[in-house]
């Protein structure tokens, strides 16, 4: 029997994956027997099974694993990434929620996160669409427009040194960012397909790029919604980073942050220190866990999320 070869998923099509080895070799895998799957940058030791082709017998302890997940299923995304990359644009229209749904990811993992405002070209949507995303700036994350079919160069700086990966709605752009990043791109996705059999799905799976020696770059097929069912219920506040400092000062300690009496987040609401965008969609994710009665937003009417 074949020693085990170490090695990185740079490609994965369900069960079946591509993993390059340390002698530059990219293999197609399947993974067998394991519960919980594999994804794109995983450390994994494979198993020969004929020259060209192996099986993943291992894989190796993760530092991040970026998955959404609802009730009935788990979709593993990226791992051992350092940033998450959200890519909007003002055309199509994106989701700030789902927006909020990434940040609390990226927060759960440790990993920092990148906003891209994409298509800035259309200068008028864009503007709008850039006033409502500087709350996040003001939160410390780092915010950023560019046009990827006209020029790339400012994304460049914040992703070297990062394995980071990349995430948005269909329609935002990604697959022009990453044709701008890696020309090739289109070339080795169709080349993958072939190699393991799949079809030309280059919707369908995740691909690792990598950029230089120590930089690169994870595309995953466009998301419209991001499931957070695998965060508890105890951990999703603190995935929103201006209420750490409030988490603990409520009136009761089992306070939901829902509009229990004595609330420390609603408080610092009301004194202008929490963004009351960002406490309602906390509020939308907690009631997806345990939905109070009569439970209303706490936005105004009018106000748009």
């Amino acid at each position: 029997m074949s020693s085990p070869i170490r090695g990185e998923i740079v490609a994965a099509y369900g069960r079946h994956f591509l993993v390059k080895t340390a002698t530059d070799i990219a293999l197609p895998c399947v993974l067998r027997g394991r519960k919980g799957g594999a994804a794109c940058g995983d450390q994994v030791e494979i198993r020969l099974t004929s020259p060209g082709q192996g099986v993943i017998e291992t894989i190796l302890p993760r530092r991040t694993l970026l998955h959404r997940s609802d009730s009935s299923r788990d979709k593993l995304i990226a791992a051992n990434v350092t940033q998450l990359v959200i890519v909007v644009a003002a055309v199509p229209s994106f989701s700030e929620e789902l927006i909020n749904r990434c940040l609390v990811a990226a927060e759960n993992q440790h990993i920092d996160a990148l906003i891209v405002l994409n298509k800035a070209d259309l200068a008028e949507p864009t503007r709008a669409a850039f006033a409502t995303l500087l709350l996040y700036e003001r939160l410390g994350y780092s915010l950023l427009q560019l046009s990827a079919k006209t020029d790339i160069e400012p994304l460049l700086p914040y992703l070297r040194g990062h394995l980071s990966a990349l995430v948005g709605q269909s329609g935002m752009g990604k697959s022009t960012l990453i044709n701008a990043l890696i020309p090739a791109a289109e070339r080795a996705t169709a080349e993958i397909s072939t190699t393991l059999d799949t079809g030309r799905h280059t919707t369908t799976h995740a691909r690792l790029y990598q950029l230089d020696e120590t930089s690169g770059i994870i595309d995953s097929p466009g998301v419209q919604q991001f499931g957070l069912q695998h965060i508890s219920s105890e951990e999703l506040v603190w995935g929103f980073k201006e209420f750490h400092r409030y988490i603990g000062q409520c009136k009761f300690n089992d306070c939901c942050h829902i509009g229990e009496p004595g609330c420390a987040l609603l408080h610092a609401v009301g004194e202008g220190k929490i963004d009351p965008r960002r406490l309602d969609f906390y509020r939308k994710l907690i009631m997806s866990w345990r939905p109070p009665p009569g439970a209303t937003s706490i936005l105004k009417p009018n106000a748009q999320p």
